[in-house]
């Protein structure tokens, strides 16, 4: 590979690096916006702040598909790649932790409703749903005003 076409191929590297860290940003941004909204129980800004982190989510995995092509190409990245990637790796850590606490906010929320389901129903929570995850009838119903 001539030193032009080399360069040419580090610059892309680069810029596909440059764009991933954006995504990363906005990444996170839409995990803020999703624990906001679980936190004040906002259905319809949890639908658009999960939209926006799918959409993220599928533009970085592209965009690791093309620094990954790019890389193939061009035997070892500069330093300056490798330090600009070093951050962006850091900063999907902090997604993911960001993601795993609105999924532990998720889980704890999903426990209070079923434990509400059960107060209600008068069953016990293992009782509503059986082992394939669809609703049990079985269960005894009685009205709050028979208990």
């Amino acid at each position: 590979m001539n030193h032009g076409l080399h360069a040419e191929m580090e610059s892309a590297v680069a810029a596909v690096i440059g764009d991933m860290r954006e995504a990363v940003t906005q990444l996170a941004a839409a995990l803020a916006a999703e624990r906001s909204a679980l936190e004040q129980a906002d259905a319809e800004a949890l639908h658009l702040a999960g939209t926006a982190k799918q959409a993220q989510m599928e533009r970085l995995e592209q965009l690791d598909g093309e620094r990954v092509q790019l890389l193939r190409a061009i035997a070892a990245p500069a330093p300056a790649q490798s330090a600009a990637w070093s951050e962006v790796v850091a900063a999907l850590a902090d997604c993911q932790r960001a993601n795993q606490y609105n999924g532990q906010v998720v889980g704890q929320r999903l426990r209070q409703v079923r434990q509400a389901l059960s107060v209600l129903t008068g069953g016990s929570e293992s009782t509503l749903y059986g082992p394939a995850g669809t609703l049990r009838t079985d269960h005894r119903q009685q009205s709050l005003a028979e208990a």
